[in-house]
């Protein structure tokens, strides 16, 4: 009885140690595919959005009346690829694929809070942040949308920013 209970103990600790592995890769997937959407969507503006589908992405330099653009239509671009493999994935127990999949969808909401909201202010939820990344953001995003044409422009990222639009720290008064 006493070994027939060390077995089962030892198999309940595999079992756990296995599933936290699993769960830690699975973590390590989204990450990396979180990470590398910034290099993706860089891609994406600078020579597609720029390049051959400018026409859905320039009323976004040239705003114009009303709440939605053309440019909301990359939205689902990014989601569709996102959902599938979320989907495919858990469908099939592909869970790296799966990992990806919701890796896209986590930039996504980073990319709709970052770009919507904080910069553009589509949504008036944070308006006033003092934070020297947000602010640096910012900038980088405002020397974007000065060149108002297809060619010509600067800061296609979103989520890094260069260093020569990084906010300085501002020196704190003696007291």
């Amino acid at each position: 009885i006493r070994r027939t209970c060390a077995l089962k103990t030892i198999d309940v600790f595999s079992q756990l140690a296995d599933f936290f592995m699993k769960s830690l890769v699975f973590i390590l997937i989204v990450l990396i595919s979180f990470l590398l959407m910034e290099g993706v969507t860089w891609l994406t503006h600078k020579y597609i959005m720029h390049g051959l589908l400018w026409r859905l992405h320039k009323d976004h330099h040239h705003p114009q009346p009303g709440f939605f653009e053309k440019n909301d239509s990359f939205f689902l671009i990014f989601a569709v690829p996102s959902w599938l493999s979320i989907m495919l994935g858990l469908q099939n127990e592909n869970f790296v694929l799966a990992a990806i999949g919701f890796g896209i969808a986590l930039y996504g909401l980073a990319y709709f809070l970052i770009h919507d909201v904080i910069i553009h202010q589509r949504f008036k939820w944070f308006s006033r942040s003092k934070n020297r990344y947000i602010k640096s953001i910012r900038l980088a995003h405002k020397m974007h949308h000065k060149h108002l044409g297809r060619f010509h422009g600067e800061s296609f990222g979103l989520l890094w920013v260069a260093k020569k639009y990084r906010v300085k720290k501002q020196p704190q008064p003696l007291s």
